[in-house]
């Protein structure tokens, strides 16, 4: 099946989709597309979602965030007095960040530091804010701790707590609240079997299930793979795998750009562990998209970013596609997917996952004052092993590197190898980083260089 991190799996009538849940960023996908003439709608519809999530502070305190830009304003005054103004101030810094940032840097290919003498970028430099933390931007015009914790929630997955990533990100801010939350009509996978499609179209050969053991080099040039040790020839190789894994499984030591010290010296984004589960019946309180932060976001954060351990009280995140997509649950029932961010390189075992299993059922069941647990009739759990055996992932990692300042445009893995010709990556873990966006923009960063390359 194509998609990697993104399958979808069914059973027992059921529908998951395996990894990403957020459609964030829809001009992306339209450039996307609109580079082979075609259009989203030409292959799947979308529907916005609004209200676009909930979050849960506590047991009386939901809130449920208004797609409507003026409702969102609205509901700011509510926890803070002249923080409607604030938003419009902050959204506005965020626009010009997204505008710069997603339209022109994210698509440099970040092989040297003269692709960012741009006269916007240099004029802009302050407003983008590399060197200022977004917790403290995201404070400097807002103080009531509910707002706060909204405004930061976007960069949790970003591999970096909000005081050690870039207020560039902000961006996020303005893909989340300006241009919304969205759903595929039949899922995320909706995005995978139109991007096999549209390839399909343009004469592309797609063969699974066919692992790569080896690249084959010829003369300090990529000229092939080997498959169950059957050499399959090319004019240029691009892995889309795990970088860590390309580098030190695939390549000989000498054609690598770096080592393991590199790699182990890099900061990492989150792991996850993930429980995928279907309920015999409804649940009330739940949206598409469901944030539990009735813990201490601090505290949680720490324990992925600053000292690694199993979460004491983790904050999660609870997907509900059967409340927009009947499909994908037999007739009244429930289809959630879990996600609790967790420290990469944690080895979770069948009791960890049991614990971690009745934290987020009890909590629920709390908070939405109904039982949960005992309607449970299907469960498939997905931790930090199963990145690593599934896609070979560092560390099992599930959002490829940290988007620290450290780790931005060239100091990211080159997408390039530096030893040998013909050999190139793409996906999260090189420019310009991770999330479906730019994963998609990553693909047409590396294409652009191919063409170069033969020319």
């Amino acid at each position: 099946m194509t998609g990697g991190r993104a399958q979808q799996f069914k059973a027992n009538g059921f529908t998951f989709d395996m990894g990403p849940s957020w459609y964030w960023m829809p001009d992306v996908f339209d450039t996307y597309f609109g580079f082979f003439g075609k259009k989203v709608s030409d292959y799947y519809r979308l529907d916005r979602l609004d209200p676009s999530y909930a979050v849960y502070f506590g047991k009386d305190h939901k809130v449920d965030i208004p797609a409507d830009y003026k409702a969102l304003q609205d509901l700011f005054e509510t926890y803070e007095p002249g923080s409607a103004k604030a938003l419009d101030k902050f959204m506005k810094e965020a626009a010009y960040k997204y505008e710069v940032g997603i339209k022109d840097l994210v698509y440099k290919p970040g092989q040297s530091l003269k692709e960012f003498v741009d006269w916007r970028v240099i004029k802009g430099v302050f407003r983008l804010q590399l060197l200022s933390s977004l917790s403290s931007h995201v404070r400097k015009y807002f103080k009531n701790p509910f707002l706060i914790e909204l405004l930061e929630f976007p960069v949790l997955f970003l591999g970096a707590m909000p005081s050690k990533t870039p207020a560039l990100y902000s961006l996020m801010n303005y893909a989340d609240i300006k241009l919304g939350t969205w759903y595929p009509e039949n899922g995320m996978y909706d995005i995978v079997a139109a991007m096999t499609s549209l390839a399909e179209e343009k004469g592309v050969n797609i063969t699974c299930n066919a692992p790569v053991d080896k690249i084959i080099v010829e003369d300090g040039k990529a000229v092939g793979v080997s498959v169950k040790g059957e050499v399959h020839r090319a004019d240029v190789v691009i892995s889309s795998a795990d970088y860590h894994h390309t580098e030190q499984k695939l390549l000989d030591e000498p054609n690598r750009n770096y080592s393991e010290k590199y790699w182990e010296s890099r900061s990492m984004a989150p792991s996850s562990l993930l429980y995928y589960v279907g309920l015999n019946k409804k649940v009330d309180g739940l949206l598409h998209h469901n944030l539990f932060f009735d813990t201490d976001f601090g505290k949680h954060s720490e324990e992925i970013y600053k000292n690694p351990a199993w979460p004491e009280n983790p904050l999660f995140y609870v997907s509900a596609t059967s409340k927009t997509d009947p499909t994908t649950a037999p007739e009244g029932c429930e289809n959630l997917f879990i996600l609790i961010p967790t420290a990469p390189g944690l080895k979770e075992t069948p009791e960890i996952k049991e614990v971690y299993f009745n934290k987020v059922m009890e909590r629920m069941e709390n908070l939405l004052q109904q039982s949960i647990q005992k309607n449970v009739i299907f469960r498939r759990d997905f931790a930090c092993t199963d990145f690593m055996s599934e896609y070979n992932s560092f560390k099992g990692n599930a959002y490829g590197l940290a988007n620290t300042l450290k780790q931005t445009a060239v100091l990211k893995p080159s997408l390039k190898n530096k030893k040998i010709d013909g050999m190139y990556y793409t996906g999260q873990l090189t420019v310009p980083g991770p999330g479906v966006p730019p994963s998609l923009i990553s693909g047409k960063v590396v294409a652009d260089e191919v063409v170069k390359y033969f020319n």
